[in-house]
């Protein structure tokens, strides 16, 4: 069996789902020490002005040395209310964004006390809505050597190229302005690809099932 370990991702980047539609079983780690600035707390969108990042606050451990696990969410800033609107500006054109409004809505009204846990229930929905099942466990303890690990290579501030990862270009809103912007989070992809979003996944992964 192939078994990806990954981080947890707010609205996780495209390349992030590639691993859960090619291989057999997913591991998201949740013993490390939370690493700050990535994905773990921070998606990309394509808006007007150009690729924005949207960062959901953190309450300050108490320590250096913190599982991500015990991350906890803060209300500071209003940032669910800022977030909401700043996802319907970016894709209120595009043309699924309607149909999965609902879907997402709620998660910006409902106040999770746990990073993780409101990240992976967003990621529960994504997959549900791009159609594919991943087999996907937490991790309970933490390993530093295993086979295919992402944790760190899957992150805006890695300079080491996936070469299982190669972005399949799609439509998006504001292509004729920006051209198009590789990797961002997976709703990019789905408001504007809808169920075609699984194909691009397909197209952009070279790791097969075996």
């Amino acid at each position: 069996m192939n078994i990806a370990y990954v981080s947890t991702a707010y609205l996780g980047p495209v390349q992030l789902y590639t691993k859960f539609f090619a291989y057999d079983a997913i591991r998201v780690e949740a013993e490390e020490n939370y690493v700050k600035q990535t994905y773990r707390n921070r998606c990309v969108i394509a808006a007007a002005n150009g690729p924005q990042a949207l960062t959901v606050p953190i309450v300050k451990p108490d320590s250096p040395k913190c599982p991500t696990r015990d991350i906890r969410i803060s209300d500071h800033g209003n940032w669910r209310h800022l977030h909401w609107n700043a996802l319907v500006s970016a894709y209120r054109m595009s043309p699924f964004f309607m149909y999965y409004e609902e879907d997402f809505a709620p998660f910006y009204e409902k106040r999770y006390t746990f990073l993780m846990d409101f990240n992976e229930a967003l990621r529960e929905v994504v997959c549900q809505l791009i159609d594919i099942t991943p087999s996907i466990q937490r991790t309970h303890s933490y390993e530093t050597q295993v086979a295919h690990d992402f944790r760190e290579l899957i992150s805006p501030k890695s300079h080491v190229v996936d070469t299982e990862f190669h972005p399949a270009p799609y439509y998006q809103v504001f292509r004729e302005k920006w051209g198009f912007i590789p990797n961002l989070s997976i709703v990019d992809l789905l408001f504007n690809m809808g169920p075609e979003s699984i194909l691009v996944l397909k197209a952009s992964s070279r790791t097969a099932l075996t």
